[in-house]
């Protein structure tokens, strides 16, 4: 790919196969039978005529990257040239398609994420399912996505992926009622490395953690405590006491973005979810609020500076 421009102004736009099939192809040839070796066989189906298409261009109208969205309700042959990547062609392209799907009317669409692409997925709103497999010799998990409806979550991975999206989606606030900071979620790889984007994003972000057993999350020597005290003006932690608020049962995270995830007993990870229900959202930070008000500061983080 020498001697083309270097990346700049981009356009996507939905593709019609019968006009702009070469252009999709040639995109899908350089990524997936050059780049990754898959077999031009595989590479091709007969779900191509029947798909949706996107395509991104670039100023000069080159193909640079496309994406479908097939019969059978599946994201795939999501690829981009590589002097293009990490420019937002993939999310403009995987947004495109979202928006492609509910206007056909589709209450869920799937995918299968190369591994090393789950984070971008999951970025997205995308939950793992199952267990990884191999196709066309790459390593493979398949992941959904509700649309216009809650997305169910089932088990601690749907959920550390469903915090992402929400933390990775939040303009400035995120609001967080946890039992004992959640483990297996709120120490998470993946989502301590949302968080941490989050903390460091600057224009005055906030994250508040109403908990009803602090001293828990210190026994376990929860990772997130190390990453609040260096971000003390981003995360803060106040303590559940009255006997009405701690009867209360469930646990969730709502963002100021319109996203939540609630689940109705705040010991398990099963629950519902959206990245875009405002009404939703703000019901619960105006539940979390007045809780808020009434709760103590975490004394016992102030060894830690918190």
């Amino acid at each position: 790919m020498s001697g083309q421009p270097p990346p700049g102004p981009f356009q996507v736009a939905t593709a019609d196969w019968t006009r702009d099939h070469a252009a999709l192809l040639q995109v899908r040839g350089v990524v997936f039978i050059e780049e990754q070796g898959v077999p031009e066989a595989l590479e091709r189906d007969d779900d191509d005529p029947r798909s949706t298409h996107v395509i991104a261009r670039d100023a000069g109208g080159r193909p640079i990257g496309t994406a479908r969205l097939t019969p059978q309700r599946r994201i795939g042959r999501m690829a981009v040239l590589r002097e293009w990547r990490g420019k937002g062609v993939g999310d403009a392209l995987l947004e495109a398609l979202l928006r492609e799907a509910r206007t056909q009317g589709l209450s869920e669409v799937a995918l299968h994420a190369q591994v090393e692409a789950i984070g971008f997925y999951t970025r997205h709103g995308f939950v793992p399912e199952g267990e990884r497999f191999d196709e066309a010799g790459i390593q493979h998990q398949t992941m959904r996505r509700a649309l216009a409806r809650p997305q169910a979550i089932e088990d601690r991975d749907a959920a550390a992926a469903i915090v992402c999206a929400l933390v990775h989606g939040a303009r400035r606030r995120l609001w967080v009622y946890s039992r004992e900071l959640d483990p297996g979620l709120f120490d998470d790889p993946e989502v301590l490395a949302a968080l941490r984007r989050f903390g460091t994003r600057g224009g005055g972000v906030e994250a508040r953690f109403l908990l009803q057993d602090p001293a828990a999350a210190q026994r376990a020597h929860a990772p997130l405590l190390p990453l609040a005290q260096r971000l003390s003006s981003v995360f803060t932690f106040r303590v559940v006491e009255e006997p009405v608020d701690r009867g209360y049962a469930p646990a969730y995270i709502a963002t100021d973005a319109g996203g939540y995830y609630f689940r109705i007993l705040g010991n398990r990870f099963d629950g519902e979810a959206e990245l875009d229900a405002p009404g939703r959202a703000r019901q619960l930070r105006d539940t979390f609020l007045p809780v808020w008000e009434r709760a103590r500061p975490a004394s016992e983080f102030r060894v830690l500076g918190i």
